[in-house]
Order: C-alpha cells, then structure tokens, then sequence
C-alpha cells in the first residue's frame, strides 16, 4: 500500500480526485451557474495564465528562495509588450515581454548573489524600483494592447503557447543539470556545495528562469486582459500570490514526480474556487480571501517542520 501511494499513478489520481471533488461540491450548489462547458473553458483561460508563471517559479521556491517582484515584473514586462507592439507589431509583443522578464529577473539573481542577503529583501526593494520605472515609462497613462494583437488571449494560441511552456519547464526539470541541481540546492545546500555544485551559478539561473516564464504570462496576461496601468506603492504584490498557488501544488507532489501536472491542476482547481464563491453570490473580493486560506493550507502541508526550530 505504502508504495502505490508513492507511485506516479496515485498522484495523478489524487489530482484528478480533487478536481472533480471542488467541481462537483460548487456544482451541487449552483447547478446553473457554475461549471458549464464554457465556463469550464474560461477557468481554464485564467489558470494557464498563472501556471505559466508558477512554472517559473518553481525554479526558485524549489531552492528555498523567494520573489516579491514579481508582480512589478509582470506589469512592466505588460508595458513594454503594449509599446513594442506599436512598433513591431506581434514580434514586438512577444519578443519584449520575454526579455523585460529575462533582463530584471537576471539582474534580481545578481543582486541576491553579490549583496549576500535575503531573497525576499532583495526582490522587495526592486520591486520599489520596477514599479517605479513602469509609471515613468507610461506616465502614469493606462497601455491599451491594439485589437489587432490580441490572439494570444484566446483559444487556441494561449493554450499552445501555456502549453508549449509547461513542456519547456518539465523538460529543464527532469533532463538537464539545472532541474536536478535546483532540487538539489533545495534539499541541502551545503552538501551541493560539497559535491561541487556551482551553488550561486544555478541560483542566477533559477531566477534568469523565472524571468523567462514571467515574460510568457505576461504575455498571455495582456492579451486577455488588453491594458495595463502602472502604479507605485507596491500595488503590484497582489500579482504575486496566484502564480505561487501553482508552485505550492508542484512542490506537494513532486514526490509523484509531476510538479507542472500539479501546478497546472492547482491552479485550475484555485480558478474554480473564485469562480465557485462568485457563483454562490460571494463578492469579487472573496478572491483575495480564498487566496490566503489556500495559501496557507498548501505551504502548511508543504512545509517540513521540525519540532522545536524557531521559525524565520
């Protein structure tokens, strides 16, 4: 029995158990109003959007680290797809997402390694920095994405393109040195450190990946959503948390060894949860609410604890 639960079979069907248990609790009580097959398909819209960006950051939580930029980085990268898009028409829009992301997450992965401090520091202070540097880029005036760019906010485009990222970040993941030195890094530091593992080299290529996922939701993100304003005051955190979901999904069953299955579920199943209370006649805000308690449910059930630490 102990090893039929370890296996790869049983956690796909813990997945699928779960996202048929939050559609079917939601679908008893508004049978009308909640999880046609439209809808189904417009839940699904939404999650790929943060899954994107929970595959990327995987890369980092894996290793213990964090990012609180990335909700500045999103809108930023938003901004100069709108622009560019003026310009270059969709080569500009997707081309200048991804590299806006690329650039500020390297730069994020290199400031973490020379100053030697904590990641969540850090990344909080550059995202002061990179909210401020997307309101003087659009003085303060909303960035409306032209009509004539908006196919990859819909099917089919925004599901190749999710798509095509989850294949990209599974593949990094299970064959190539960064995924299994990022696991690595996680498990123990120091023992990677002693096994010759360049420890600050995977970490900058943990973040640079980040950015390059980071740039693909963005993508996706003003595609479907077709504007973007910059503001300062770190409004942009609310971005953070929905795409970190999906990573706390991927982390709990990556001992199944599908962690972008799982983030990719995770986030449907937290789509379908907003959409759910929205259904029940709970207020937009209710968003807000859900995300914290699954936030902490997951990182509760995620997170080793050891009897006695002091927690940081």
């Amino acid at each position: 029995m102990q090893k039929l639960r370890s296996g790869s079979a049983y956690g796909v069907l813990l997945m699928a158990v779960m996202l048929v248990a939050v559609w079917g609790v939601f679908k008893i009580l508004r049978p009308s109003t909640f999880g046609t097959p439209t809808q189904m398909l417009s839940y699904l819209r939404d999650a790929l959007i943060y899954a994107v960006g929970g595959c990327g950051f995987y890369f980092i939580v894996v290793m213990g680290l964090f990012d609180f930029s990335v909700g500045s980085i999103i809108v930023m990268s938003c901004v100069m797809a709108v622009t560019f898009s003026e310009h270059f028409g969709y080569v500009g829009l997707v081309l200048a997402p991804i590299l806006t992301g690329l650039l500020l997450q390297l730069i994020n992965g290199l400031l973490y390694i020379k100053l030697r401090i904590p990641s969540m520091i850090v990344t909080t202070g550059m995202a002061l920095i990179y909210e401020a540097l997307a309101v003087v880029a659009t003085g303060s005036v909303e960035k409306i994405l032209s009509k004539d760019f908006r196919a990859f906010g819909k099917y089919p485009l925004n599901l190749i393109v999710a798509v095509a990222a989850f294949f990209i970040c599974g593949f990094i993941l299970k064959y190539t040195r960064v995924g299994t030195y990022a696991t690595a890094i996680g498990s123990n530091e120091a023992v990677a450190r002693n096994m010759g593992i360049n420890v600050d080299k995977y970490k900058v290529l943990g973040f640079v990946l980040f950015g390059f996922f980071l740039g693909v939701e963005a993508l996706l993100s003003i595609s479907y959503g077709t504007s973007m304003t910059a503001k300062t005051g770190m409004v942009s955190m609310s971005r953070n948390f929905q795409p970190l979901m999906g990573t706390f999904f991927g982390l709990a069953f990556r001992k199944y060894g599908h962690p972008v299955m799982a983030i990719v579920a995770g986030e449907y199943i937290v789509s379908m949860i907003f959409a759910g209370f929205v259904a029940l006649g709970a207020p937009t805000t209710i968003n807000n609410v859900v995300t914290g308690i699954v936030l902490l449910v997951v990182v509760a059930l995620t997170t080793k604890r050891v009897k006695g630490a002091v927690v940081k």
